[in-house]
């Protein structure tokens, strides 16, 4: 008796349609139908293989592939299908196996409705047809589909299934980007890292310190079924590749950027990285979460290549110094007294070659010479009597108390819904919903998060309580401004934003003077 193996498929396509349910395209309708014919055909049905939401293109079908494998193996002799489309849609495996293996195996095929069948010679003309129309179909949903998403890109309408971390898809409307507050406190927690000179590695881990989830864990704690296919472990570690990728984001300053990488073709599986030029980029689409002069002032960072030292901060002055003679950058070298200089990089490539001079000047010398300079500018342009009489008049202390009360009460209600989500999976594991390692996983991140919960909401009462209590006349916004101008930290903040390059020449062998050039912004 003749050995039958049954094949169906539904695809997206399929499903999309209206009543499908009702169509003769649905899986139990396309296994009754076949089941019949073999039946009525007096054949022994060895086994039904069944795909459900997959392309007739995709050669990585589950089913198809088991399929194949027994065909080899001599466990049939023959496969049924609705249509010869079920089986597949691409022309080269109609080729592969329709014409040459299924005759090597002694495997017959037949699709009922199409009327191919591969024991009639002359039907062969007919399945080389078929296979054709059925490619052509699949290239002309996949232009159409195409041609839609870059008609809705170009009107700075999302159609990614995740928005990036610090967005969330708007409920009212599912191509439009809205803020998840959550997370974008953290992509501004980033930025400020950042400019304040810390490198990326060193970003990573101070969140990591903190036990903040990274973008891939973030969004499996807020319930979406993401996946990240480039993820090595599940820890939920940031690291400086996602921490760089959201400083280089240009949708964190409200604009859709997609189109970046496209596939090569509608059979293939492989994506191509399209070059910036390539991307569909539209601005002001959503709210920004970082203002666009700090996006600046990050990109010229990264663009100039500047590496952070073993403490994780790039010197005060990164990228901005050069040689006065041949213009290249100055390199950080530390001498064995831990003392960090500052040289010529093109000199350093080769001393004995003497492609220029070392313009050797201490960092600490430097430093010195330039905050000098922007406080002798500040002492010129800051009268700060006017400044701190402005601020006292300006300045509302119920709104900001306001403000302080808002951020305290949100505190208050994420410390319930964590308290609340930890008992809930301590029932879930008592009821057996989730074993004892996803609890105690669970546990321990509920923990860490009220812990950091707990911290905030300390701090914040301490601000409010300052707040309270202090007398914001003129006098105190003097003292304020006074201790702030001269502060490192103050200066430093300030010092990209104001220095667009300095040159540093040769030091004279006469006198030893060295001249420092210092090209302002302003």
């Amino acid at each position: 008796m003749s050995k039958v193996a049954i094949y169906c498929r539904l695809s997206d396509e399929d499903k999309n349609k209206k009543s499908y349910m009702d169509d003769s395209e649905s899986i139990q309708n396309q296994k009754n139908l076949l089941m019949k014919y073999a039946l009525e055909k007096g054949w022994d049905i060895y086994k039904i293989y069944s795909d459900d939401d997959y392309s007739g293109l995709d050669v990585d079908r589950p089913e198809f592939n088991k399929m194949i494998r027994d065909a080899e193996m001599s466990k049939f002799n023959i496969i049924i299908c609705k249509t010869q489309s079920r089986f597949t849609r691409d022309m080269e495996l109609v080729e592969k196996y329709l014409h040459n293996k299924f005759l090597e195996w002694g495997i017959r095929f037949i699709a009922i409705v199409d009327g191919v069948d591969t024991l009639d010679k002359n039907n062969k003309k007919s399945r080389q047809i078929n296979g054709l129309i059925n490619e052509w179909y699949c290239e002309d949903i996949s232009k159409s589909i195409k041609a839609t998403f870059r008609m809705k890109q170009k009107a700075g309408k999302f159609i990614g299934s995740f928005p990036c971390y610090g967005y969330s898809k708007d409920p009212n409307d599912r191509n439009r980007l809205i803020i998840d507050k959550d997370a974008a406190e953290i992509v501004k927690i980033i930025f400020s890292l950042y400019t304040d000179g810390n490198g990326t590695q060193r970003i990573a881990n101070i969140l990591n310190e903190k036990n903040i989830p990274n973008p891939t864990k973030y969004k499996q704690i807020k319930g979406l079924r993401y996946k990240n296919s480039s993820l090595k472990n599940d820890y939920g570690l940031w690291n400086k590749t996602t921490i760089k990728r959201i400083l280089k984001n240009q949708v964190y300053i409200g604009n859709m950027v997609q189109h970046k990488c496209k596939k090569i073709n509608y059979k293939s599986k492989k994506i191509k990285t399209l070059q910036q030029r390539e991307w569909i980029i539209v601005e002001n689409t959503h709210e920004a979460i970082i203002d666009k002069g700090t996006f600046e002032i990050v990109q010229r960072r990264i663009s100039s290549r500047i590496r952070s030292t073993l403490s994780g901060k790039a010197h005060l002055f990164s990228g901005k110094v050069r040689c006065l003679d041949c213009k290249s950058t100055m390199a950080k070298n530390c001498n064995g007294k831990g003392q960090n200089y500052l040289r010529c990089r093109k000199y350093l490539i080769d001393t004995k070659k003497r492609l220029c001079t070392s313009h050797s000047i201490s960092l600490e010398r430097l430093e010195k010479v330039i905050l000098g300079k922007i406080i002798e500018y500040m002492n010129s342009y800051c009268n700060i009597n006017e400044l701190a009489k402005k601020l006292s008049e300006d300045n509302d202390v119920a709104n900001m108390l306001k403000g302080l009360n808002v951020q305290l009460g949100k505190l208050e209600r994420d410390i319930i819904y964590r308290n609340e989500a930890l008992k809930n999976a301590y029932i879930d594991k008592v009821s057996g919903v989730i074993s004892k390692t996803q609890f105690n996983e669970l546990s321990s991140l509920f923990s860490k998060e009220l812990d950091n919960l707990q911290l905030k909401k300390k701090e914040l009462k301490s601000k409010i309580n300052d707040l309270n209590e202090k007398s914001f006349s003129s006098d105190y916004y003097k003292k304020l401004i006074e201790e702030y101008k001269y502060s490192t930290d103050f200066l430093r903040s300030i010092a990209n934003e104001l220095i667009d390059y300095i040159e540093i020449g040769e030091k004279s062998k006469e006198n030893l003077e060295q001249h420092i050039s210092i090209f302002w912004n302003f």
